[in-house]
């Protein structure tokens, strides 16, 4: 009787332990669509950051609640991080939406910013134009802004 409960203990901790490892897996490769997060931002329930160049934002227009910090940052990594935790009121918990042109980039900021800390990081894979991953921000008609002084 105490081999069996001790098997049966043995297994409940095992899938506990697979369950906490799928749902960190889950989380840190975390993504939503383009309306899904315009959904998200009309409700205030986290912040766009578009990691693009300013080249980019002039060419196709930007999301008018969107943080533009470009992934290229004059100042490298540290100041890309120092002004992605400013948009975010020094919050890393909080949650964040990265975006770039076909969601490459934005991939790799996710990736990057979860090595920095950030615990919340959501990348959108369809990106402003589109990608394998789905139409994009642009080709499914969400609202852009013209950025010309970007």
């Amino acid at each position: 009787m105490q081999q069996r409960f001790s098997l049966l203990s043995s297994c409940a901790a095992f899938l506990l332990g697979a369950f906490v490892i799928i749902g960190s897996a889950q989380a840190a490769n975390a993504t939503l669509t383009p309306p899904e997060v315009l959904s998200k931002l009309q409700a205030g329930e986290l912040t766009l950051i578009d990691i693009r160049t300013p080249e980019e934002w002039r060419g196709s227009g930007v999301v008018a609640e969107a943080k533009r910090i470009d992934l290229q940052d004059p100042d490298g990594a540290t100041g890309f991080t120092t002004k992605v935790l400013a948009a975010v009121n020094g919050d890393k918990t909080a949650p964040v939406a990265v975006i770039c042109r076909t969601g490459s980039r934005s991939g790799y900021a996710q990736r990057f910013l979860q090595k920095q800390g950030f615990t919340n990081v959501i990348n959108i894979p369809e990106g402003m134009i589109g990608s394998m991953a789905g139409p994009g921000w642009i080709e499914r008609g969400l609202p852009i802004k013209p950025c010309p002084d970007c």
